[in-house]
C-alpha cells in the first residue's frame, strides 16, 4: 500500500506499524517501547496525518493507505 513519508511516496506492507516504518528507515531494530534495541538514542519523532504519535504508541499505530507521515530527526547544533 502507498503512504507518503516526508513528502515522498513509499510503499509499505499492509499491517505495517509506525515501529516497522521507523525500523526500516533508520535500519535499526526497534523495541515495543519505541527505543532502539541497541540502546542508542533514535533521535526521531513521528507524526501521522499531522498528529504526533507518542513513541509508546508506535507499535500499535497501524499505517493505512494514504497516510501522510512526517519523521523528524533531532539535530544538535548552535
Amino acid at each position: 500500500m502507498e503512504i507518503t513519508v516526508n513528502g515522498q511516496k513509499r510503499t509499505v506492507l499492509p499491517g505495517s506499524t509506525v515501529t516497522d516504518l521507523v525500523a526500516e528507515i533508520t535500519d535499526r531494530p526497534i523495541a515495543q517501547d519505541g527505543r532502539a534495541t541497541d540502546g542508542q538514542r533514535l533521535g526521531v519523532a513521528v507524526a501521522c496525518n499531522a498528529e504526533v504519535v507518542p513513541r509508546s504508541q508506535w507499535w500499535r499505530t497501524e499505517l493505512t493507505a494514504g497516510d501522510e507521515i512526517e519523521i523528524v530527526t533531532a539535530v544538535q547544533g548552535g
